[in-house]
Formats: structure tokens, sequence, C-alpha cells
């Protein structure tokens, strides 16, 4: 592959589209379509970055007995879909703080223990460069509804015989699905 050129196609107030025009191996024009968070992509080297734009908080209860899914209505599909909270990191916050503010603003809990983290991601790597952290941890206290009034969440613990349950029935996201299908089986 032979990158030719990116142009920005549409910007909008989250998400801008380029047009990334490359030439295969042998010799076709080809034009690709993607989103990115950032706003002014102008050369190849610039579609890449080791600065996460999201984290993933994947966490346990304190007993590590059950962990946390969000059930969250995503307007792409059209339904709701299990996944885990998530959101964008803030200017001039590191993972572990944003994290531990998404986890409060989307589920009322408490990040209390941070275990390890989990290196840079692509969040759609077949449409968007977006990338991600994922932050493990352990959180406490109650359930309450996201403050948020544009996301529609229902937070929820769950055992790995609940988690492997929903694995039957239910849709995830694909990196969630993943992670929830091991966990559910290991010791």
């Amino acid at each position: 592959m032979k990158f030719e050129k990116i142009e920005k196609v549409q910007e909008g107030k989250f998400i801008s589209r380029y047009d990334v025009t490359y030439q295969t191996e042998d010799g076709d024009k080809k034009v690709y379509e993607m989103i990115s968070r950032k706003k002014d992509i102008k050369n190849f080297d610039e579609l890449h970055s080791n600065n996460p734009d999201a984290v993933v908080i994947i966490v346990t209860d304190e007993s590590g007995e059950r962990i946390l899914l969000n059930k969250e209505f995503r307007l792409a599909p059209g339904e709701w879909v299990y996944n885990f909270p998530a959101g964008l990191i803030d200017e001039g916050e590191v993972p572990g703080e944003s994290a531990k503010r998404e986890l409060l603003e989307e589920t009322g809990l408490e990040l209390f223990e941070i275990t390890g983290h989990l290196g840079l991601s692509y969040s759609a790597v077949g449409f968007s460069n977006e990338t991600n952290v994922c932050v493990l941890g352990k959180a406490r206290g109650e359930i309450r509804p996201s403050d948020s009034n544009v996301e529609e969440i229902e937070a929820g613990w769950y055992t790995k015989q609940e988690i492997a349950e929903l694995l039957k029935t239910e849709k995830f996201a694909a990196r969630t699905q993943g992670y929830c299908y091991m966990w559910s089986i290991s010791k």
C-alpha cells in the first residue's frame, strides 16, 4: 500500500470524516473513508498517535466476584448494547483520572483501586483511528443513574454465571464480549 493523501470531508462536533487516498500493490487507486477524533489530519504520520483518546474501565466489586457492565442504548445500531463504562480523556487528564471521573459520572461508583492498565488499542480499527487504554481496578458504592442527559445507561454488577448467560442472548461491544467470555470461564 502506498499512501497518497488525506482530505477532511466533514468536521463534526466530536469527530471528523476523512478520505484517505492510496495505491494498492497492483497499482489501483483507492479511497478509504474513516473518522477521527482529530480535527486536522494532514499527512500519514498524523493518522496515529501514542496518546489515547479515551478510557475503557474494567472493574470488579471489592470481592472480585462480580464485574461491572453498562447496558447502554447506542444510537449507531439503534439498540441496547452491553459495554464497559468508557469515556473521553479530557485535556490535561491522565487515564486513571479519566477513569475515576467517567465511572462516577456514568454509574455513581468510586474507582478506589487501580490494579493495572492494558496498553493502547483501537476502538474501531475498521473505520477509525480512535485509541483507548483500558484501566483495570475495583469499584465500590451504590449504583445510580448516569448524570448525563444524553446517555441512557443501566449499570449493573454481574457474576461469572450471569455473564455466561448474557453472552448467549445479548449484544455486546466486541472488546467487552471477548473480555467477559474469558473472565466468565476463568477459575
